[in-house]
């Protein structure tokens, strides 16, 4: 047995839904305190990069590397009589960005119920782009909350919350998902012996408050032009971008359309920042190209 397992002689077996990187850092942060689930539920292998390579999930690779057994169901919703029976003996689920539908009937299979790790301020960014829009709307403190799961849309009562103050983080995607599953991780390693021991009170969300996002489609990220060579954008169209470029990068990614003397290209802005209340490009993909600064575009790419 683990020393540093919170739940000490109180051993309990833990089954695992997730498949993003997000939810690799938290299970890695689970096999530290000794809490690694026996079970992993992730999604399917899915074609991915230009040649549509078939390409298992994050968190699956962890599992093999970790040698631990994963299912990949194609459904939760229907034909799940084999993978009730797989899920039977468990004590409690963790869901963390699993990214498919769980019903109710599998949500209530574990003793102890199933908790959820989503990476906001519940009731505050339901949905698919919690992380993406604390940084679009420009929050200065986001977090995580681990609640109950029920079969609503990030509805349940809450067991736990974690804040992060980003006010002088100016975070990109990748960063703020690298914090807040840190903050998940440890969250759920101090709130799990609590739930199982019943020292936790489940707080229903104040559901009037609740704020919803949806999945940011490839065409949110286009920037116009005009308004990336505009040396006199005004500071809020400056602003917009800019966190824009920080909340969509890697995926769906920011781009815009310039009209050089030679042909339309499509760029990729992948990075920028604000300086003096003025909108800086700093690094950019022009299509079928490296990536490199905007100066070294512009300088190989005269404008009209």
């Amino acid at each position: 047995m683990n020393p540093n397992n919170p739940l000490a002689g109180n051993k309990i077996k833990i089954a695992f839904f997730g498949t993003p990187d997000f939810s690799v850092k938290i299970l890695s942060l689970l096999q530290k305190a000794g809490l690694t689930p026996s079970l992993i539920v992730t999604s399917q292998d899915e074609p991915s990069g230009r040649k549509l390579i078939l390409t298992p999930s994050p968190v699956k690779t962890w599992a093999k590397e970790n040698n631990i057994e994963y299912i990949q169901p194609e459904s939760l919703k229907t034909g799940t009589e084999k993978i009730l029976d797989k899920l039977s003996n468990f004590d409690l689920f963790i869901v963390a960005a699993y990214g498919k539908i769980i019903p109710k009937r599998v949500l209530n299979l574990p003793k102890f119920g199933t908790l959820n790790v989503h990476p906001s301020l519940l009731p505050k960014y339901r949905g698919a782009a919690p992380i993406q829009s604390a940084i679009l709307n420009g929050d200065n403190e986001t977090g995580t909350s681990i609640m109950l799961l029920d079969e609503n849309l990030d509805h349940g009562p809450i067991i736990a919350h974690g804040k992060l103050n980003i006010e002088a983080l100016h975070p990109n995607f990748l960063e703020l998902q690298e914090k807040l599953a840190e903050i998940s991780g440890q969250l759920l390693i101090e709130t799990i012996p609590n739930w199982i021991n019943r020292k936790i009170t489940p707080k229903e969300q104040d559901h009037d408050l609740a704020t919803f996002t949806k999945k940011i489609e490839k065409d949110f990220g286009f920037i116009p032009a005009e308004n990336i060579l505009d040396q006199n954008l005004p500071m809020e169209k400056a602003t917009v971008i800019e966190r824009k470029v920080r909340a969509l990068n890697p995926d769906p990614g920011t781009f815009t359309i310039i009209k050089s003397q030679k042909k339309d290209i499509r760029v990729k802005i992948t990075k920028a920042r604000m300086e003096n209340d003025k909108l800086i490009i700093e690094r950019v993909v022009p299509e079928g190209k490296q990536e490199m600064t905007w100066r070294e575009f512009l300088n190989g790419n005269p404008i009209n």
